[in-house]
């Protein structure tokens, strides 16, 4: 694959000091780590390796990457390790894609309060989907499925949601059978939206009350909780966004999709178009339109703000696994046993403590 002629390094590099010098009271350590690593990845700063083909024996010099997980350089070698480790995990059933939307209100003010409403984000869809899978009126089953948060849209501002791969059925509540979905169905997305809707409201209000959550600048008004209240009203009554994809051809088609969306970034180098006079053109799609691919040009500061609204806390897992982390053996019509992901015994325990094991390998 071609290097790509516009690099968000590039950006940083040519811009960056000066948005420091703008921006830099107000950046989180985070902001500023993110901002130093993608600008050294691959240079002399990092030092360098050799390395060398292991076919012909050939050799060359390499620079170093940061492996920052917000580097759009540094998410391959990360992306190809990740599939391989999914590859003997799946099973032989249908999977969907499910997604998760907060809505707007919510995005405004979970950028204030990322780890509190990420986390509620996670806790209030993994909750969902296990809640109407288990409901005898719907599936009856224990499901397994793994989260991926996303918290940009293609033109780069805030909007948190969650990528869900889901197995299209589970183990029935005694765990000794299988029990599957309607061929190409998976779940009521109207009534997934109504619980997800209650339950992140009743997870935000709970944390409100524990002091978890705060409030800055325009925001600042909500510290009182009538108005706070006042501000989720509409909210309440308001159909959250939540839709099933269809279900995947095939356990092998599973991967070759998941792998877009793990380690995916705000925006991959291959969408710039021009870094010029003080601007940043790039691509993106328009989803009130069709999707149509469009091109969006910013002021590099603009570009730089939107880039690193999306840096996340320190140790934050933005990966997780729910559902049965247990190599499984059970008799099912077309198979007579079932592998799913094994985790180490120390994971497990947390999983039947908190609705479901959560990790990351990459670094912040």
């Amino acid at each position: 694959m071609d290097r790509p002629q516009f690099e968000v390094a590039d950006v940083f590099r040519c811009y960056g000091a000066d948005y420091r010098l703008q921006n830099g009271a107000s950046m989180s350590n985070a902001q500023h780590r993110v901002m130093t690593a993608i600008e050294v990845c691959r240079t002399a700063v990092l030092g360098g390796h050799l390395e060398q083909c292991d076919q012909c024996g050939h050799q060359r010099n390499a620079f170093n990457s940061c492996a920052n997980r917000h580097c759009p350089k540094c998410q391959s070698l990360a992306r190809a390790q990740w599939l391989q480790d999914r590859q003997a995990e799946l099973l032989n059933t249908q999977y969907f894609h499910v997604v998760f939307t907060a809505p707007e209100q919510i995005a405004t003010i979970s950028y204030q309060n990322k780890r509190e409403l990420y986390g509620i984000l996670f806790r209030a869809a993994a909750e969902t989907l296990r809640t109407i899978a288990a409901d005898p009126k719907h599936l009856g089953a224990e499901i397994g499925f793994f989260a991926v948060l996303h918290t940009w849209g293609s033109n780069l501002l805030h909007h948190p949601h969650l990528h869900c791969v889901v197995t299209g059925g589970g183990l029935s509540a005694d765990g000794t059978e299988w029990v599957s979905c309607r061929a190409g169905f998976f779940l009521p997305v109207g009534v997934l939206s109504r619980l997800f809707r209650r339950l992140f409201l009743e997870y935000l209000i709970k944390a409100f009350d524990a002091g978890k959550v705060e409030f800055f600048s325009s925001l600042e008004s909500l510290r009182d909780r009538s108005k706070f209240l006042d501000y989720l009203a509409p909210i309440r009554e308001a159909e959250w966004v939540v839709y099933a994809k269809r279900p995947f051809a095939g356990p092998e088609q599973v991967l070759d999709y998941v792998g877009r969306y793990t380690h995916r970034v705000a925006i991959s180098n291959s969408r710039l178009l021009d870094i010029a006079e003080g601007k940043v053109t790039f691509r993106y799609k328009d989803y009130r339109h069709d999707a149509q691919q469009k091109t969006m040009i910013l002021q590099a500061e603009e570009f730089i703000r939107r880039f690193l609204l999306h840096v996340l806390p320190d140790g934050f897992q933005r990966i997780r696994y729910y559902g049965f982390p247990l190599t499984i053996g059970i008799e099912r019509p077309s198979e007579a046993s079932l592998v799913w992901i094994s985790f180490p015994s120390n994971t497990f325990i947390k999983s039947t403590a908190s609705l479901g094991a959560s990790f990351e390998t990459n670094q912040p």
